[in-house]
């Protein structure tokens, strides 16, 4: 039955390279998907199956359980390959979320064009998933919980167990006497997860046997509801979409059609979603907070700003106001926090002056100086007063690398070029401020 299943949900979402990818932890779950995709490859010789162990470092035993998988993988006439992540800890995310997050993006690594990722998440999974979205007081999209199947890199992501319980698989294994490895963090019921899994779920099932269909069911209505507003915001997000990525916000937008309209653009760009009250906060800290104002909201690695009623997506940067390197003409200068580099090029066409012998050429961030008189400009402006002219968001006023001759100001890239610094058309020789972005 759980064959014939599999064999099922495979036609049904076929790959368009017939090429099949199993995440293979070597527990329960993937131990059995492993033999079921044996199995399957056996039977439909056009298909093709690969194996991918992810190796977190997170256990002693990892080292033991990967050369486990690929004992198991060639012994079924799979080839398996090792991925050693390293998980990145902080900015508020769980060990389990970034082991999550590691995992997949190693996993992509191995997803080609029109390939199938395989994942054996069930349904007492889904159970879990949706409980911890409860917690959360996640909406609709977080109580469609795990799709059966979804995009993912560069082909799609598909879940074949996800409507079948953990027994049914255990049986699956007793019954073709499979070994699997035991994680010893699953029985750890620090994580949330596990005390769902150990203290919950057996709860939930003895007293309603149907909860698995139920929760399975409520998780696919709200799917469905969620790809139903997406469908119906799509016109709208076209075009508010700017070329530049940010989002204009028309005045006439209801707070519930903007807040919405904001969620679905933060979603297109695949970060970590903001909560319930960071997204109101968005909406009435930022897009409604006064003209002249210069608003912001935070969160995990991510901030949202304001701009001429355009909302821009932002990484936390740290601040490189101090940062200065010295430039040499015709030598790339690297920018810090991928920034890209700078050069100072010579040239024989206009541009600016050679700097004297005793003018140590750098590149700088900031810049507290005297009023300047930009070239085709009349008149000095202070240094704010012209980023304000020039239209130069706040957030990028200490992020353009600025071209200094000594303490003086001589360009700013892409913006302007100081007239005093402008060759004279007599001269054999000049260089040009250039900025290549990342």
């Amino acid at each position: 039955m759980l064959y014939s299943h599999f064999c099922h949900q495979i036609f049904a979402y076929p790959p368009r390279t017939q090429r099949l990818v199993l995440a293979l932890s070597g527990g329960l779950d993937s131990r059995v998907m492993l033999d079921l995709l044996a199995r399957f490859t056996r039977q439909y010789p056009d298909y093709h199956a690969h194996a991918v162990y992810v190796h977190h470092g997170l256990s002693f035993n990892a080292d033991t359980w990967a050369q486990q998988c690929v004992s198991w993988a060639m012994a079924s006439g799979i080839e398996c390959d090792i991925e050693r992540v390293h998980c990145e800890l902080g900015g508020g995310a769980s060990v389990e979320q970034a082991a999550r997050d590691a995992r997949y993006q190693a996993l992509s690594n191995h997803i080609q064009a029109g390939d199938t990722l395989l994942t054996a998440q069930h349904a007492d999974d889904q159970i879990e998933t949706v409980l911890l979205a409860l917690k959360r007081g996640s909406g609709p999209a977080g109580l469609a919980a795990m799709p059966v199947l979804t995009t993912f890199a560069q082909g799609q992501h598909l879940r074949p167990l996800l409507t079948i319980s953990r027994a049914d698989i255990e049986a699956y294994g007793t019954q073709h006497q499979l070994q699997w490895v035991e994680d010893e963090s699953n029985q750890d019921q620090r994580y949330d997860r596990n005390f769902i899994r150990h203290q919950i779920t057996p709860l939930l099932n003895d007293r309603w046997p149907g909860i698995r269909k139920a929760v399975s069911r409520s998780a696919y209505l709200c799917g469905e509801q969620e790809g139903l507003l997406e469908e119906l915001l799509s016109f709208h997000l076209q075009s508010a979409l700017q070329t530049d990525g940010s989002l204009l916000i028309s005045e006439n937008l209801s707070a519930r059609l903007g807040m919405a309209l904001i969620r679905q653009w933060l979603k297109q760009q695949a970060v970590i979603m903001p909560s319930l009250a960071q997204l109101e906060q968005i909406w009435f800290n930022v897009v409604q907070a006064k003209v002249d104002a210069n608003p912001q909201v935070c969160w995990q690695q991510y901030q949202v700003r304001r701009y001429q009623q355009q909302l821009y997506l932002l990484e936390q940067w740290v601040d490189i106001s101090d940062w200065r390197q010295q430039l040499l003409i015709d030598k790339p200068c690297q920018l810090p926090q991928t920034l890209g580099h700078v050069c100072l090029q010579q040239q024989s066409q206009a541009g600016l002056r050679l700097p004297h012998a005793d003018e140590m050429v750098s590149v700088r961030f900031d810049y507290l100086g005297p009023e300047i008189k930009p070239q085709g400009r009349s008149g000095k402006r202070k240094f704010k007063k012209l980023l304000q002219e020039y239209q130069v968001p706040s957030w990028l006023r200490r992020r353009t690398p600025m071209l200094f001759y000594g303490e003086q100001l001589v360009a700013m890239a892409d913006v302007f070029v100081v007239d005093e610094f402008i060759a004279p058309a007599t001269a054999t020789s000049k260089v040009q401020f250039k900025w290549q972005r990342s």
